[in-house]
């Protein structure tokens, strides 16, 4: 049976230099990912979120999901 990974662990300072490479700040990559700016805070602080809300984030910066995880 596989092991799926449910709580990965972005890198706050992966996804601050990807939003510095699209000239996006915090705002533009909430409304290009469609998460609140409340989400934004606490996977940024806590490091963790769901699956899908980690693969939203990648696509709004245009990379792949291990771009931005620990």
């Amino acid at each position: 049976m596989a092991t799926v990974m449910t709580n990965l662990q972005v890198s706050q300072d992966k996804v601050q230099l990807k939003m510095a490479e699209k000239c996006m700040n915090p705002y533009n990559l909430c409304s290009a990912a469609e998460i609140s700016y409340a989400s934004y805070r606490r996977i940024m602080k806590a490091g963790g979120c769901k699956i899908a809300t980690l693969g939203k984030i990648a696509k709004a910066l245009d990379c792949n999901v291990t771009e931005i995880i620990m």
